[in-house]
């Protein structure tokens, strides 16, 4: 008998469409430079280990953030841990508007900087409220709703650009000023509707029931970050992390690739940008339902994640050609389809963190595999600036060959590590079969 959404409420979609909202503002904010970095490179005449070593900033400060900030939004709660995560984030982002071209490596390396550190909260938040608001059978679905928005913000951003920002860069200031105006509107509204469901007077007995229909009761007892140090499935979603390399390539990499090899500019990346989006937040959605669906069959947990990583790890090997097609097209699509089996990916490794961690540690387990992404997200764009310098646009190929295959392997180990998923109890002990 299927559950009736009217008779047992709805607030917890409410709180899933702020983790939207805020996460297409997140990816507003960090989709900007990668959408105009063809044009701020002839503007502040940067080579492309220029470009990198911004990048690698912006990496470095993630990485760094998400341990900090995983931890923090635990010990502080997802209330306060959120509101401080967007607000270092939207202050750093707009400062980006300050920088002059007297000093435009360092100064944008350093707003990169700041806004790395403070959008590192995003990830670890969203995951630690969606574990709060929603039974596990529906966490990947609402995780793969608000990963979404991801591509809604990338999406936006050469739109917006295309619209605001003349071909030789007059007004490129102003889409990095938009998003504080966008941010504080947020900050209102989650403080304002924010509450843990089990003290929020707008979620009905019935809806409360339901989100902790499948979760066992925790106690308040907070738990040593070093505590998930030692803990093998805390380096099975670690392990799964390293693909984020791949998407903040498309991210960052993208508009880069298609201007150096089929001439697509600032007026006109917005169409080739909307189609590889439009496919990941297809691929973020599908991935979220399918495995939620395999579950309703009566598939264990362990199954039904790792039989949908291994579909997203086949949809994605495709990609592995882009660098040797000679139509921009048909390299514009199987980016797109790399970024949707990519997405659907992501939405079931966040997932693998609430189904195996005690919802006090999730945002502690999300930051350490974050942080594990970005430094391989650093290790690539050093490596693929250096190469592209050196070599030219034939450094490419490599990375898009690496970009299909990684994902096949990185399942083998993430079995490896945890074959069966058994969930951990709050004090991180395995729960008796």
């Amino acid at each position: 008998m299927k559950d009736n959404p009217q008779k047992i409420g709805t607030y917890r979609y409410r709180i899933l469409a702020l983790l939207m909202f805020a996460t297409t503002i997140n990816y507003f904010d960090r989709s900007i430079i990668g959408v105009m970095a063809p044009t701020l490179e002839k503007m502040f005449h940067w080579t492309n280990s220029d470009y990198a070593n911004i990048m690698i900033s912006f990496k470095v400060a993630y990485a760094v953030g998400l341990l900090s900030m995983g931890g923090l939004i635990d010990r502080l709660g997802t209330k306060k841990g959120y509101t401080l995560s967007i607000a270092i984030w939207s202050i750093f982002g707009m400062l980006h508007a300050l920088v002059r071209p007297g000093f435009s490596v360092i100064g944008f390396a350093a707003a990169r900087f700041g806004l790395g550190f403070g959008e590192a909260g995003n990830f670890p938040a969203a995951i630690k409220t969606t574990a709060e608001w929603f039974p596990k059978k529906d966490r990947a679905f609402a995780t793969g709703l608000f990963n979404a928005a991801t591509s809604i913000g990338a999406i936006a951003a050469p739109f917006v650009i295309g619209w605001i920002v003349h071909e030789n860069g007059q007004n490129w200031q102003v889409p990095f000023l938009l998003t504080g105006a966008l941010s504080a509107i947020w900050v209102g509204l989650w403080l304002k509707m924010y509450k843990k469901p089990e003290v929020h007077p707008k979620v009905s007995k019935e809806e409360l029931a339901y989100i902790q229909s499948d979760s066992v009761a925790e106690n308040n007892e907070k738990l040593p970050w070093k505590s998930v140090l030692g803990k093998r499935q805390t380096w099975a979603f670690g392990l799964a992390k390293l693909t984020d390399a791949v998407w903040w390539f498309y991210l960052f990499w993208g508009a880069k690739f298609l201007a150096a090899t089929f001439d697509v500019n600032i007026k006109n990346i917005a169409l080739p940008f909307f189609v590889i989006y439009i496919l990941a937040d297809g691929g973020s959605i599908f991935g979220g339902y399918l495995s939620g669906a395999f579950m309703r069959k009566g598939w264990t947990v362990n199954k039904a994640r790792k039989i949908t990583l291994l579909i997203c790890a086949l949809i994605i090997l495709p990609v592995s050609f882009v660098a040797i097609t000679e139509s921009k097209w048909i390299a514009i699509f199987l980016i797109g389809l790399g970024a949707a089996g990519h997405q659907a990916w992501s939405a079931n490794i966040f997932t693998l963190v609430s189904d195996v961690f005690p919802k006090k540690a999730t945002a502690s387990v999300v930051g350490i595999g974050g942080m594990i992404g970005a430094v391989a997200g650093i290790v690539a764009d050093k490596a693929l600036g250096s190469v592209l310098d050196q070599a030219g646009n034939t450094g490419y190929f490599w990375a898009f060959l690496i970009a299909g295959s990684s994902y096949l392997i990185l399942l083998g180990f993430v079995h490896l590590l945890m074959p069966k998923m058994r969930p951990l109890d709050e004090n991180l002990n395995l729960i008796k079969e």
